[in-house]
């Protein structure tokens, strides 16, 4: 797959955050650690509690626009439905 769309929440139920990238593994450890200023240093949103990926970049950020306006609950469910207990997925892609 070439492009994720993803979320990062800072606590079960907390702050999410949606992004999309072309490599999740080395986006997310960027978030993890800070490397840039921004939403998820802010609000501590270091936990991967989803992911999804797309054959195309293009379809990955059309998916990711229309996740920005979901209602918050309709996001707390999609996440829910693959991970009911808000585990950090990321140790699942090294």
């Amino acid at each position: 797959m070439d492009a994720y769309v993803y979320m990062l929440a800072s606590e079960r139920n907390g702050t999410l955050y949606i992004g999309v990238t072309s490599n999740l593994l080395s986006r997310v450890w960027q978030h993890k650690n800070d490397v840039a200023d921004g939403f998820t240093k802010k609000y501590q949103a270091h936990c991967l509690v989803w992911y999804e990926a797309h054959e195309i970049m293009l379809s990955a950020i059309a998916r990711e626009k229309a996740l920005k306006y979901w209602q918050r609950m309709w996001k707390i469910r999609l996440i829910e439905q693959i991970n009911p207990d808000w585990l950090d997925l990321y140790s699942q892609l090294t």
